[in-house]
């Protein structure tokens, strides 16, 4: 007997060899569940519109959980001959149904099936990685209150720059991982859009009811136009665009901390279950997990240059390139999905080594940019004030000292007007208690902000029935 993929125009069965290079079941078998889920209710809608009896939509219903059972379990037999699980899915429905299993594919084509099963896969998967960021958020949160205290200094093009609050740091992340989730809450906005009837490029002259399938699988609306919604990757590129940014942030935290960590650094002692050893040096403990998320980040942004080019002029409507999308998207998921699961225990297991932090928190001249603010405010043009700073900067380099050990002399040289409260400013702690401006590192804005993250964090667990 034919295979629902091989119609009556053909003369013969294809190739072997095509059926090898065609065949996508070893990379789409895991839309199951989602390819069951929107057959189900193209069914109730076919039964609905009186395309199928309730008697056949019964049938099919019963005859696909039980597919769905069987493929949970390990029983389900794949073959290349099937090409997709589309295909596999149906042979299955019609040996078990026969007629009434054919009537199944009334007014759909495998263009649309295929896409509104990768939407309904995309809304999963971004929800569940949104469950994880959270998780990452929580962790750098949570050890707020331990790091209270600590200063630390923060870098430019890897020079130390300012000193700025431990936690200012942690919400700094915080931020960064807000702005993934809102592209992730975007691309879903995008996938949750119904393609399911456009049929393969021109849509059906039979009686469907699209709005009705749309209500059954919980979309927001309806593709308006056939020829696009066949050949429409536009929320897959937003997906993967999405993950490659929240990738890349992994990245640079991961590199980040993997410097911390190093002994010429000393900021920071990881969690040794998430080191490794050398095959070689007994004494090392490797930060090979962090190491491997910032690799995995140019798997993602590959992945998405693959998706990019991939759609680039291709032509209306359906075009078998678009077979190709999955495999980069799942392993861009599959990849993101396991650093995010890590980062977030290694966030919240390691430890700041604060008497080392301390013992060299006072080397760059972290206070200098307040000291010149300080002169600005007494008077002098940024532009004076920036060089003055500069030129006792010099002195205390020459003398090996910090600025708080010159002598008031020296900074009554470049600016007479200043007294011995000079030194109230001076000093790494002094500098942090300086700064006022909104989403600095203020003592009072840092707690302001904590306190708005840790209401927002407390909001969602109640959203989730955690609270």
């Amino acid at each position: 007997m034919a295979t629902p993929s091989r119609s009556g125009v053909f003369a013969g069965a294809a190739d072997p060899r095509v059926e090898r290079f065609a065949e996508s079941i070893s990379v789409d078998r895991r839309l199951y569940a989602y390819d069951i889920e929107g057959s189900l209710a193209h069914a109730q809608m076919l039964a609905k519109t009186g395309l199928i009896t309730a008697e056949e939509c019964e049938q099919i219903r019963q005859a696909l959980q039980q597919i769905r059972q069987e493929i949970e379990q390990g029983d389900f037999k794949f073959s290349a001959a099937l090409e997709d699980i589309h295909m596999h899915i149906e042979q299955a429905l019609i040996e078990r149904l026969g007629d009434v299993g054919r009537r199944l594919h009334t007014g759909r084509s495998r263009n649309d099936q295929v896409t509104t099963d990768l939407r309904l896969w995309i809304r999963d998967a971004i929800d569940g990685l949104d469950q994880r960021v959270l998780a990452v958020q929580r962790a750098f949160v949570d050890r707020a209150e331990g790091d209270r205290e600590v200063i630390l200094p923060a870098y430019t093009h890897l020079q130390r720059a300012q000193p700025v609050l431990a936690v200012h740091y942690w919400l700094a992340y915080c931020e960064k991982l807000d702005r993934d989730r809102q592209r992730l809450a975007d691309a879903r906005r995008r996938a949750n859009v119904l393609s399911l009837g456009t049929g393969a490029a021109a849509g059906t002259s039979l009686p469907i009811d699209r709005q009705y399938v749309c209500q059954l699988l919980g979309f927001d609306s309806l593709a308006a136009n056939s020829l696009d919604a066949s050949s429409d990757r536009d929320f897959v590129l937003d997906f993967a665009y999405a993950m490659s940014v929240l990738a890349a942030h992994l990245a640079g935290w991961a590199e980040e901390w993997i410097l911390w960590s190093t002994h010429e650094f000393g900021f920071l002692r990881l969690p040794e279950q998430f080191c490794t050893c050398s095959s070689m040096m007994p004494q090392k403990m490797n930060p090979d997990v962090l190491e491997l998320i910032r690799g995995r980040a140019a798997r993602v942004t590959g992945n998405l240059t693959s998706l990019l080019v991939l759609v680039q002029g291709l032509p209306l409507a359906y075009n078998r390139d678009l077979q190709e999308d999955k495999q980069p998207l799942f392993d861009s998921y599959d990849t993101v999905d396991a650093c995010l699961e890590l980062a977030a225990p290694i966030v919240a297991g390691s430890q700041l080594n604060r008497s080392a932090i301390a013992a060299r928190l006072e080397e760059g001249y972290l206070d200098a940019t307040t000291l010149m603010e300080h002169l600005i405010g007494k008077g002098l043009p940024q532009r004076t004030a920036h060089h003055a700073v500069g030129t006792l900067v010099r002195k205390a380099i020459d003398r090996q000292v910090g600025l708080r050990d010159l002598p008031l002399e020296e900074f009554q040289a470049v600016y007479p007007d200043v007294d011995s409260s000079i030194y109230d400013m001076l000093g790494a702690t002094a500098a942090v208690e300086c700064f006022t401006s909104y989403g600095s590192t203020a003592p009072q804005q840092v707690e302001d902000q904590l306190r708005r993250w840790q209401h927002r964090l407390g909001a969602a667990d109640v959203a989730r029935g955690e609270g």
